[in-house]
């Protein structure tokens, strides 16, 4: 008998659900949809730049999210966002296992829309079956392609969106249907059209068990008292095991007394499941934490008057019979840590400065030699005005006695909002004053007309060549 290294997929049919699980993913699926799809149509008054809430504006070099805007010289703050997010998994993860796959993740959002859609055309569980087994036939045809239609109506206005994060939105879009936008638009609504389409509709369970990296590594920030979907053996199962619904099996009490367990194997929490798999096998890397199986068997426990919670979020200790506590040592580290990056970001941020000036000085030469013996230095001096209104300066210098500020007569200069200006600076001085090689002193720049002026320094170096 041979064997193949290749499986090919076995198709998932997801049953509907109602419960109080399912009542969440679609609250929190309807207010991701709003942000995602709505945010770039937002407007958003400013006395300089666009009127788009949330605008990533490349051209410009700038990000900008309502009130705050970001610079590229910002990227920090990127880094920092990072570590709070991955933080927060840990976190997250460590306490109630992978509820962000269930809830959260794109993946899921997305999926769970185009099963919607699959529903919506093809009908329940069974009808979906029937006809994918069916042979080919006009109604088959039709309910196929109107499926895959829907798919890639949901799969464009998804790139689509994305697209409209940097750019004007409203003129964006007539731009893109006009065929004037930039190819760059059309390249990314393309793409992100094809991996929605692919991965929510043809990949679906197979992203999250063999693409997503994090199905495979989370396991290592599970402990015994992280929550975890998880079916309760010794209830459902007893010294018996289960049993279906039957004459003399029909109490509880009755099952209770011949050791026969809860569970009535209607398979109900199989066939709701988005990754098709068996969670009376216990907890499986597969599994999403989605808790749509808790809804299935709570259902049924309900409806033949068992108690729930065959089927729970419950930690590995608890099913033991031990006392657990999730928020350990290990994951209250993790808590201390995220609370202080979430600080010093927030600290970065309101404390940036609104004003910034850079000095580079020219190197080569390093100095010159004036006619008259004095010595120069060249500089050129950037400064960005990070608020939304001009701003005049006065540029100085400090720190380098007896020496010559030479600015072409751009003394006091004017900074347009949210732009930046270059100057080029002369510094002349006289070589019998230094003393030495190599002087540090500053550039200073401040602003004029304000009772609380704004006021920046950047340190740099006057060179001197002395001879030996």
């Amino acid at each position: 008998m041979t064997q193949t290294a290749y499986q090919s997929r076995i198709p998932i049919y997801p049953r509907s659900v109602k419960g109080r699980f399912r009542t969440i993913k679609y609250a929190v699926l309807a207010l991701a949809y709003g942000v995602y799809f709505l945010l770039p149509w937002l407007r958003w008054e400013r006395e300089s730049g666009p009127a788009q809430a949330v605008l990533f504006d490349l051209a410009g070099r700038r990000f900008y999210l309502f009130d705050l805007v970001v610079y590229a010289q910002d990227i920090f703050w990127l880094a920092g966002l990072l570590v709070i997010f991955a933080l927060l998994m840990f976190f997250v993860t460590g306490v109630a296992g992978r509820v962000f796959c269930g809830y959260f993740c794109f993946q899921t959002l997305w999926t769970d829309v185009y099963i919607l859609i699959e529903r919506l055309v093809q009908g329940e569980r069974n009808a979906r079956i029937k006809l994918a087994e069916a042979p080919w036939s006009k109604t088959k045809f039709v309910k196929l392609g109107m499926t895959h239609v829907l798919w890639l109506a949901m799969a464009f206005v998804t790139g689509l969106t994305f697209v409209l994060y940097w750019g004007n939105a409203p003129q964006l879009v007539l731009d893109f249907f006009r065929g004037e936008a930039p190819f760059a638009a059309y390249a990314t609504t393309l793409f992100l059209t094809a991996t929605t389409y692919v991965m929510a509709g043809l990949a679906r369970e197979q992203v999250c068990t063999y693409m997503c990296p994090y199905a495979r590594f989370q396991g290592v920030m599970f402990d015994r008292d992280t929550l975890i979907v998880a079916y309760d053996e010794q209830r459902g199962e007893r010294e018996q095991g289960r049993h279906k619904p039957s004459k003399d099996y029909m109490e509880r009490e009755a099952r209770i007394a011949d050791k026969v367990g809860d569970c009535i194997d209607c398979g109900y929490c199989v066939q709701v499941c988005p990754v098709g798999i068996d969670i009376r096998n216990g907890l499986q890397y597969q599994c999403i934490s989605c808790a749509l199986c808790i809804d299935a068997c709570d259902t049924i426990m309900d409806s033949i008057g068992y108690p729930r919670g065959l089927i729970r979020y419950t930690s590995q200790k608890s099913l033991e019979g031990e006392k657990s506590n999730p928020f350990n040592l290990k994951n209250l580290g993790y808590a201390l840590v995220l609370i202080a990056a979430v600080g010093l970001l927030t600290w970065a941020i309101s404390h940036r400065d609104k004003v910034e000036l850079s000095v580079a000085q020219f190197r080569q030469p390093m100095s010159v030699t004036l006619s008259d013996g004095r010595i120069q230095n060249r500089y050129e001096i950037k400064i960005n005005n990070k608020t939304s209104e001009s701003i005049r300066y006065r540029i100085s210098i400090d720190g380098l006695p007896q020496a010559e500020l030479d600015l072409g007569g751009n003394e006091e200069v004017t900074v347009s909002p949210e732009h930046s200006l270059k100057l080029m600076a002369k510094v002349n001085r006289r070589p019998e004053i230094a003393g030495q090689e190599r002087q540090s002193f500053e550039f200073v720049i401040r602003q004029l007309g304000s009772e609380q002026p704004l006021t920046s320094r950047r340190d740099t170096v006057f060179y001197t060549p002395l001879t030996r």
